[in-house]
């Protein structure tokens, strides 16, 4: 891994991460969210909601996808780990992740943004709801996991 290829995918995350705050604290005086709210949603609060929703994914599968790896390489502590769980228990042991089982929370979050439900407004704003409360969880795991990375890059 070298530092340019480093550096790319953190700031890519750091990208994601910065819209994702906008979003949220711009949704924030709607959040509890009641499903009864989701209809009298403006079409800017919409496209918030979009942002908000869009971001979070994209965070979390950079994070996991990228980023992670990127962590293990840096460390030289890639060894032979072979499937995604026992990535994330590396990062663990680390002490990159303070739980596994949360980034794996953060991921079922992500998939559950990939299922629509048009019709389901009590579904939605339970996404909703959950995903906002996790926001925070998750932009602190990329502040913790960029200050590990830290100490393992040269010197600028």
């Amino acid at each position: 891994m070298n530092l340019i290829s480093y550096q790319g995918i953190e700031q890519i995350c750091q990208t994601h991460a910065e819209r994702l705050r906008w979003a949220r604290d711009t949704l924030r005086p709607l959040f509890p969210l009641a499903p009864e709210n989701l209809n009298r949603l403006s079409p800017i609060d919409l496209a918030v909601f979009d942002q908000f929703v869009v971001r979070f994914s994209k965070l979390q599968d950079a994070m996991g996808a990228k980023l992670f790896p990127a962590i293990l390489e840096l460390t030289k502590e890639q060894g032979d780990l072979r499937t995604f769980i026992d990535k994330l228990n590396q990062l663990e042991k680390m002490g990159v992740l303070d739980s596994a089982t949360q980034w794996l929370e953060f991921r079922e979050m992500r998939n559950q943004f990939a299922h629509d439900y048009p019709t389901d407004s009590a579904i939605q704003a339970s996404l909703l709801n959950q995903a906002f409360d996790m926001t925070e969880e998750l932009l602190k795991v990329l502040e913790q996991t960029t200050a590990f990375a830290k100490g393992y890059l040269p010197e600028s």
